[in-house]
């Protein structure tokens, strides 16, 4: 083991640089490109009629069920779309119960009936298909004799082009269920709460603005990950075969001077975030936020928050994503919680809101919190729900700088949570009202008069709820 060690080390120390053909973006301009391998909405303009387009539109928004004769002319486009920009393939995208994404991919070519070959996708293999799937976990919904799954596309995520090498295939978003309709994954159960959050906070939002016909869930998550060089990683079989360390002495020098969080980021991994940037803007993902973490080798980074329907989809694809770049660069993501003892582990951050379909932020408390009901009423609803928000989480830690508390954790910020006070009593209000007075009066200013607090993550465009998840 020692030598092999050794020889791992050699290897960092001699790997010369190497260019990699697909490291240069598209265009200088991140928007010139952004999207180009998603179904967007003007790419649906462009090949989708426009009686079909607006039923599409209307199903999305408001969950109405979707033609036989629209679907076939939504795979139509889409197969047309796809082929144009290079895909042979198409694959249901999914999300079973292993943690990672699933697909199995089917071509575009058939033979007709005279033995002619064509490229078909029509509105079945769109809408469904049995791609059996009896090896996927399933809680002992199924039986073995007939664990048959499904899945079935999910509208309101957009289907995108992968790329893989030379390769291109057409992904679908699709929920994966068993013949009796159980959910098989993740995305099904996210899409019932999102559609239970919505049908509870509509009657509530109406009764102050009767305009109210949407409550959208928005997500920004933030992932931290590990980034160490090939060569370490073989030399490691528990890093290999569990994705952490399992033995092994604490490095001579960690994070006790905290000089990697926020400093200058590597040449060699800022290539690599280069080039995981250009895939993600290429696929729509927003990212926008890139840094150094605590650890040593640790970084982060987080897009522009969306529908959490979405972002949910989104950070499935960069964790993919993520491993494929890493293997270009000949590098090694780690993905685990705690990877490392004695450094700080990763953490996938959820930093979720609501908004409605009339522009309105349901978390944010406006230039008078005090006097701004809607606000204080969800304010109060999250603290009566609070238990709920924050089932038992692993008790794996973080590191020393980060307390790993028992539970998941909710941290609203010092706004909210005073403005959550508020609303459950609303003696302080007037006390800390009157008591800010007499400090004017005394031309005393406070604080935060003078250096305004932000209420929400400077790279957070909306106030939120924050979860810290500690588990990938």
């Amino acid at each position: 083991m020692s030598l092999t060690r050794f020889n791992a080390l050699d290897a960092v120390q001699n790997r010369s640089p190497f260019d990699l053909e697909y490291m240069e973006a598209p265009d200088h301009k991140i928007s010139a490109f952004f999207g180009c391998n998603v179904f967007t909405d003007s790419v649906m303009q462009e090949y989708l009629p426009e009686d079909v387009h607006h039923n599409l539109k209307t199903a999305i928004s408001s969950g109405a069920k979707i033609s036989r004769e629209d679907a076939d002319v939504i795979a139509s486009a889409m197969k047309h779309w796809a082929m144009d920009r290079g895909a042979t393939h198409y694959t249901h995208w999914f999300q079973p119960l292993t943690g990672r994404t699933a697909e199995k991919h089917d071509a575009f070519f058939t033979l007709n009936h005279e033995g002619k070959a064509v490229e078909e996708f029509n509105g079945d293999a769109l809408a469904q298909q049995e791609p059996d799937g009896s090896s996927f976990p399933g809680g002992g919904l199924r039986s073995t004799f007939e664990a048959r799954g499904y899945t079935a596309w999910d509208p309101s995520s957009p289907a995108f082009i992968l790329e893989v090498g030379e390769g291109k295939t057409l992904c679908i978003p699709t929920i994966f269920v068993t013949y009796s309709g159980d959910a098989l994954d993740y995305k099904l159960p996210l899409l019932k709460s999102q559609a239970y959050l919505e049908k509870a906070a509509i009657p509530v939002c109406r009764l102050f603005d009767d305009n109210v016909n949407r409550v959208m869930t928005t997500l920004g998550w933030e992932q931290e990950y590990f980034l160490i060089d090939e060569s370490l990683y073989n030399a490691r079989p528990d890093l290999v075969m569990t994705g952490r360390t399992l033995l092994g002495k604490h490095s001579p020098k960690g994070q006790q001077l905290e000089d990697h969080y926020f400093g200058s980021i590597p040449e060699r991994v800022y290539a690599f975030m280069r080039d995981l940037e250009t895939e993600c803007h290429k696929l729509g993902i927003p990212v926008r936020t890139r840094h150094n973490e605590v650890g040593p080798a640790q970084y982060e980074l987080a897009p522009m928050y969306e529908e959490v329907n979405v972002a949910v989809d989104h950070n499935q694809l960069l964790m993919d994503l993520m491993d494929r770049v890493a293997h270009r660069h000949r590098f090694r993501v780690l993905l685990h919680e705690k990877p490392f003892a004695g450094v700080n582990g990763s953490g996938k951050h959820n930093n979720w809101s609501m908004a409605t379909d009339t522009g309105k932020n349901l978390l944010s408390p406006g230039p008078t919190p005090g006097r701004n009901l809607r606000f204080l009423t969800f304010c109060k609803y999250h603290q009566s729900r609070a238990p709920l928000c924050r089932p038992p989480a692993r008790q794996c830690g973080f590191g020393f700088q980060r307390p790993p508390p028992r539970r998941q954790r909710s941290a609203a910020g010092y706004h909210l949570r005073i403005y959550r006070r508020i609303a459950h009593q609303s003696a302080p209000r007037y006390r800390s009202r009157h008591r800010g007075r007499r400090r004017r009066r005394q031309g005393i200013a406070r604080p935060a008069q003078q250096n305004p607090q932000p209420r929400t993550r400077q790279y957070r465009p909306q106030p939120h709820f924050a979860f810290c998840l500690y588990r990938q």
